[in-house]
């Protein structure tokens, strides 16, 4: 069972929500507050929940300055903001203080339940609807930093290989790439291939992005 408080400073916001978390089997509202003063006065008082879903904009303490209090005074406490902030500053300022998770309020149940299931396992959690662009721009606050060297290990790809997706980042052909690195055309067509295949990507387009990404290439 999932013991959880909400934090928002729209009272109908708390009472929607508290009525739709409490309609599961596994999650129970133990208490609701309006800011973040509020909340910080009832963990100094009362058992403390698993989870705190808590909104960004708020009167009096913020949320970011909460989530950082709340961090630093119980660090076993989960937060998970719930916000209707998509901005990507925003979400990589909560997530460098401290929260595990961030929801747009726009969010179906279905995955509001889904991000609270995965940060309760220690995982980390961004609403789907931000879409892939917040998500590369917030991946080193969700992943350990890893080096060209790391990466190439990391997905099993060799210097060759790497030496080919470089050519490739730059714009030339299987036949061009054949003629600078001694390499028969069929050959680099089977690395890119080959590349592609780790990489998990549909096409040469979504290989070089999946480099750059991932530090393979700069």
């Amino acid at each position: 069972m999932t013991q959880l408080l909400l934090v928002d400073d729209h009272t109908l916001v708390r009472s929607g929500f508290q009525l739709i978390l409490e309609a599961q089997e596994d999650i129970t509202v133990i208490a609701e507050a309006k800011n973040g003063e509020k909340a910080l006065d009832y963990l100094m008082t009362a058992p403390h929940p698993d989870l705190i879903l808590s909104d960004m904009h708020m009167d009096g303490m913020d949320g970011l300055q909460f989530i950082t209090t709340v961090k630093k005074l119980y660090p076993g406490i989960n937060i998970i903001v719930l916000s209707m902030d998509d901005s990507i500053q925003t979400v990589s300022q909560a997530l460098q203080s401290g929260a595990d998770g961030y929801l747009l309020k726009s969010s179906h149940l279905e995955e509001i339940l889904f991000a609270i299931q995965h940060v309760q396992r220690g995982d980390k959690y961004i609403s789907s609807s931000l879409g892939v662009n917040i998500i590369n721009n917030v991946r080193h606050l969700l992943l350990p930093e890893y080096n060209k060297k790391e990466m190439m290990k990391l997905y099993d790809i060799s210097e060759r290989e790497l030496s080919v997706l470089e050519l490739i980042s730059e714009g030339y052909t299987n036949a061009e790439i054949a003629e600078k690195i001694y390499l028969s055309k069929r050959t680099v067509e089977g690395y890119r291939q080959l590349l592609i295949e780790k990489a998990k990507v549909p096409n040469t387009a979504g290989l070089v992005r999946f480099g750059f990404q991932n530090k393979l290439l700069s």
